[in-house]
């Protein structure tokens, strides 16, 4: 695991990074017992109406130990489109 401040921009901020095994949802939600806060990047399609999230981002809100903090991703890199 690596830790350090958050690129550098936010002093006094520590950011975890860690690779792990394991299925996404359950592995995150397992991330936050130790956590003060947890950020999970929320990406949906276009097209799409209202607010809807697939399951590894469903997980941490209503499993999580700790708060999580939902981040729009509004780029369209990842999306597969």
């Amino acid at each position: 695991m690596r830790s350090g401040s958050a690129a550098g921009e936010t002093p006094g901020v520590e950011v975890d990074i860690d690779s792990v095994r394991g299925g996404p949802a359950r592995t995150l939600v397992e991330a936050t017992v130790p956590a003060d806060l947890v950020v999970v990047a929320a990406h949906r399609r276009t097209g799409r109406l209202g607010l809807q999230l697939g399951p590894v981002t469903h997980a941490p809100l209503h499993h999580a130990h700790c708060p999580v903090v939902l981040a729009p991703v509004t780029s369209s890199v990842g999306s597969g489109d």
